[in-house]
This record gives C-alpha cells, sequence and structure tokens, in this order.
C-alpha cells in the first residue's frame, strides 16, 4: 500500500501550448526587466513570425487590455496566463491590433483570439518579442520551458509541474 502512495500524490503535468508561429526566446533574455527578471511570473517569449494570437490553453478570457496589447487567460486546470504582445505596444493604443474575443469568453487551445500586423509594429519602431508568463508560477514546483526554437501555434512551449 506504501509503494501505491507515492504514486498517488505525483502533481498531475499541466501544458501550455505555443499561441504563436516564431522563434522561442527565453524569458530571462528579453529587453525588459519586469518579465526578464519572471517579477510577473515565470515562463517563456516568442518572437512571432506573424501576426496571428491564438488560444494556449482551453480556459476564460480574463482580461483583454483596451489596447489590445495583453490578454489574461485562466485555464480551466487553474493557470494564470498573461500573453503581452510586444513591448512598449500600450503606446501604439490599439492600432495594428484586432481583437477577437471578449472578456468572460471561453476559449479552446487554438481560438483565434488576436491578429496583429508584425510589420508595420516593427516599422513602428516597436519589438514585438512577446512574453507568455504564469502570473500564479509562486503555486507549482517547476515550469519548463521547450527549448531554444522555432515553434508552431500548437506545440507545446510550457510543461508545468
Amino acid at each position: 500500500m506504501g509503494f501505491m502512495k507515492l504514486f498517488q500524490n505525483k502533481p498531475k503535468e499541466k501544458v501550455i501550448f505555443s499561441p504563436l508561429n516564431g522563434q522561442v526566446i527565453p524569458l530571462s533574455n528579453v529587453k525588459d526587466p519586469v518579465f526578464a527578471d519572471g517579477i510577473l511570473g515565470k515562463g517563456a517569449a516568442i518572437l512571432p513570425s506573424e501576426g496571428r494570437l491564438v488560444s494556449p490553453v482551453n480556459g476564460t478570457i480574463l482580461n483583454v487590455f483596451p489596447t489590445l496589447h495583453a490578454i489574461g487567460i485562466q485555464s480551466d486546470d487553474g493557470l494564470e496566463i498573461l500573453i503581452h504582445l510586444g513591448f512598449d505596444t500600450v503606446e501604439l493604443e490599439g492600432k495594428y491590433f484586432k481583437s477577437n474575443i471578449s472578456e468572460g469568453d471561453k476559449v479552446s487551445v487554438g481560438d483565434l483570439l488576436i491578429e496583429f500586423q508584425v510589420e508595420e509594429i516593427k516599422k513602428a519602431g516597436y519589438d514585438i518579442t512577446t512574453p507568455i508568463v504564469v502570473t500564479n508560477s509562486d503555486q507549482y514546483e517547476t515550469i519548463e520551458a521547450i527549448p531554444e526554437e522555432n515553434i508552431k501555434a500548437g506545440e507545446k512551449l510550457l510543461i508545468i509541474k
């Protein structure tokens, strides 16, 4: 009986799938210290190759910032996720962004959330590197990102235990 208890309390692995096509960048390597230092939580960043942000989890949209540069999602299994499209992109006041969701919407992995114009945002002088962080990271033992590489939306990005 004691042997079986070892397996009963094993934490269940949770997964955050990539919300973007692009290159995975370690969060510690991004330019913004608030994200790089893990102040908002652990995670990864992606340099998007196209302007389609899809849901990384099954869950509920908690926040859609009025400027559409960031969203908050709570997964059905309790992860609280912040996706921040670029750095200082709040200054664009929603220009080059189009939302397909509202606060309170139920979403599934792969649902289109926001469309954005990557090249126009870059031409305007903004870094479009997108952090994906678990804001309730302190509730989990480990949050591991896949190794730095190119990724497609829907592939595993973060493993949480």
